[in-house]
């Protein structure tokens, strides 16, 4: 792993560094010894080091390890969206040219869900168990009301104008969020994220959430290893009280519906955060589930 900051991406790493797989870098900081290995999956218009401050919780007790998707973040550009397959494939060949040894606990947030569940398809062996951090399904059009379906919400979400004109409120929240990182590391990133390419790359992976479904859904079912799913439903004063109700209601019966089909699942249910704001406001929670499946895989 390289330190090189000459990505195309034009912004260097404030921590972290370079993998090179087939002539293109991605980004990843690891940190910690140990195994099974805690590999985390950001959502879109996420990435890696998002997740700092919980990755840092995990390395006290195992290998934990974030990233940035291939077109995201500080790794290499490509055109998005990408398929599961895809994702799976590359982040596989960067585990292993790391030495990093599976089998791995993913912990996805958000649309990681999807990317976490391709792995667990195309490599069930090196899968030790799942943890869904308020993570989409690709059952998720069977739970939630039209209004919020996965098609629906390709509709509806902001271009990059619309994102262009929120850039000083994403600023702000961004910075807000990540008040715990050190200066460096914060002032850096959050220049990051409300850049045109940056805000670019979360519009162009949310294009692709119909077709990523499917993809899914033709599959095989998920492996029978250890699964905690945080199902968040804290009061969003944002979003409409009726929507916001069938959300709640939609995601609980998802979640729950996920862990029935293994041997070990369990949900617990948040009620004092906001999905964007998990692994910021119940750092403790993410990381007691990613301890416990450890302790159970």
């Amino acid at each position: 792993m390289t330190n090189d900051s000459t990505s195309p991406a034009r912004f260097a790493p404030p921590i972290g560094g370079f993998e090179e797989l087939d002539g293109r870098r991605l980004f990843l900081h690891r940190s910690g010894d140990g195994g099974p290995a805690v590999v985390f999956l950001p959502g879109a218009s996420a990435v890696g080091l998002d997740y700092l401050g919980v990755q840092q919780e995990v390395a006290r007790f195992t290998t934990a390890v974030v990233y940035d998707r291939g077109g995201t973040g500080y790794s290499d550009p490509l055109p998005l969206p990408r398929t599961a397959v895809e994702v799976a494939t590359e982040l596989r060949e960067l585990l292993f040219a790391l030495d990093i040894p599976g089998p791995y606990v993913l912990a996805a947030h958000s649309l990681g869900g999807l990317y976490a569940h391709g792995f667990a398809q195309l490599h069930p062996r090196e899968v030790a168990g799942l943890v869904w951090l308020d993570a989409l399904h690709p059952a998720w059009d069977d739970f939630m009301p039209p209004s919020a379906s996965l098609a629906e919400a390709e509709r509806t979400a902001p271009d990059l104008d619309r994102l262009g004109e929120l850039r000083p409120v994403l600023r702000e929240t961004y910075a807000e969020l990540r008040t715990g990182y050190p200066d460096h590391v914060r002032e850096a990133l959050v220049e990051a994220k409300v850049s045109d390419g940056w805000l670019r790359a979360g519009v162009a992976e949310r294009t692709g959430l119909v077709e990523l479904a499917a993809e899914l859904r033709a599959g095989p079912d998920l492996p029978d290893v250890p699964v905690i799913a945080l199902t968040v439903v804290g009061n969003d004063p944002a979003q409409p009280e009726q929507l916001s109700r069938e959300l709640h209601d939609g995601k609980t019966k998802m979640d729950a519906a996920l862990v029935s089909r293994v041997s070990y699942g369990e949900q617990r249910v948040l009620t004092d955060t906001l999905h964007h704001r998990l692994c910021f406001d119940r750092p403790d929670a993410v990381t007691q589930a990613i301890r416990d499946v450890i302790d159970r895989s």
